[in-house]
């Protein structure tokens, strides 16, 4: 998986405007895991395409209603199948993870990369979730010098009091394997 001007070769690419400058655009240096259905529970749709892009019809289905203030993105989605949407430029900076803390530092979207995984905080994640996942964090390994394997987090983990993602059901002991294979 090769990196060409902070995108990622050979992936969907769907530009969302919800993103801004870095402060440092050298200071990437944590990667946040999410995960993500719209409406919650449902798979396969264009709603994340259309959330992250300011698209998404609030008529559409109830839940939507509440979202059409919303100017969020991350930087990457990678659906149940596998599939990888980008959807904003690495050294950017996505709105993912709203008021958010890691080791005491604030505005984690400053300095993190945000990935969406579809699914919700009570189902096990597919295994092709994980086949491009693990590619994925190698890639940002190798190019960011600021990342590190400790330096991978769940939402939950920098925002405890309002978020609960990847949930129980995300398997890190699957990104522990990949550290002892390379």
């Amino acid at each position: 998986m090769n990196l060409i001007d902070h995108w990622i070769d050979g992936v969907a690419r769907v530009p969302s405007p919800n993103f801004g400058a870095r402060p440092d655009a050298g200071d990437i240096s944590l990667i946040v895991l999410h995960c993500i259905s719209l409406p919650p529970g449902e798979f396969g749709s264009s709603a994340i395409n259309e959330l992250f892009t300011n698209t998404l019809d609030p008529a559409a289905h109830p839940y939507y209603a509440g979202l059409g203030h919303l100017r969020v993105s991350a930087h990457l989605l990678i659906r149940r199948s596998g599939e990888i949407v980008q959807y904003v430029r690495f050294v950017d900076c996505a709105f993912h993870a709203g008021l958010s803390s890691f080791r005491g530092r604030p505005r984690c979207n400053d300095f993190s990369i945000g990935i969406e995984l579809e699914g919700t905080d009570d189902r096990p994640y597919e295994d092709a979730q994980y086949g491009s996942l693990l590619p994925v964090l190698a890639a940002l390994l190798r190019t960011y010098p600021g990342l590190s394997r400790d330096r991978i987090v769940g939402h939950s983990d920098i925002t405890p009091e309002r978020k609960t993602d990847p949930g129980p059901w995300f398997d890190w002991s699957r990104l522990r394997l990949s550290e002892r294979s390379g």
